[in-house]
């Protein structure tokens, strides 16, 4: 009975390994078409993808300034944002994470939205797979077209449309902070007219996107 499970349990870690692999190979060279996430929207699915060459760089600045400054420099997680996490977690709460974008980027595409170590677990796998085999320009890419920027709405480009009437491909400093400032609860910060934490937030993320540019903290993604 126990080397019947056995067998059992290696045959699934097995099949896991090669889809996985095989969705990370495939979504590499084509958009990933739904996540768990619009699935299970019950507003309705609103995107539009678009390559990272019509995006503004403006919007991978401002998503790297509000988001994950170290994006280009760690290998997908970022060690000291982890610590952090973890001694907030030791004090009991809503499990926290200390994601990075490409940790975002792999919930998004692979997994669920919500805590649970089970789901961090898979998420780190997913996480290795693509820094290695998609890299840190497919990734951004990846994340700025499914990542949730709004209700019902997926994708910068769409959120583009949404808020401003024109593409992503033209945002102004403003716009896209104020994107990106909404990102970690995209149902609750209003991206168009802000006021509060969510209009200051933005404004800070504005500012430091001359500061992304000119350190080449966005470097990785262009070269």
């Amino acid at each position: 009975m126990a080397l019947r499970l056995a067998r059992l349990l290696a045959r699934i870690v097995l099949w896991f390994l090669i889809i996985s692999v095989g969705l990370v190979v495939i979504y590499k060279f084509v958009p990933p078409p739904l996540t768990a996430t619009m699935i299970l929207d019950g507003n309705g699915i609103t995107k539009d993808w678009e390559s990272l060459d019509n995006i503004d760089h403006d919007m991978v600045s401002a998503a790297i300034a509000a988001e994950d400054g170290k994006f280009c420099q760690h290998s997908g997680f970022d060690q000291a944002a982890i610590e952090k996490a973890l001694a907030r977690n030791m004090k009991g709460g809503r499990i926290r994470g200390g994601s990075t974008i490409s940790q975002q980027t792999a919930k998004n595409v692979f997994l669920w939205q919500g805590g649970g170590y089970f789901r961090k677990g898979l998420e780190a796998w997913f996480t290795v797979l693509i820094e290695n085999i998609w890299g840190k320009r497919r990734i951004m890419e990846v994340y700025l077209n499914v990542a949730e920027t709004g209700i019902g709405t997926y994708g910068v480009e769409a959120g583009a449309q949404r808020y401003w009437g024109h593409s992503a491909a033209r945002l102004s400093k403003v716009e896209a902070a104020r994107m990106a400032a909404a990102l970690p609860l995209p149902k609750k910060r209003p991206v168009k007219n802000p006021f509060g934490f969510t209009r200051h937030y933005g404004n800070m993320i504005a500012a430091r996107i001359s500061t992304v540019r000119r350190d080449g903290l966005d470097g990785c993604v262009y070269d």
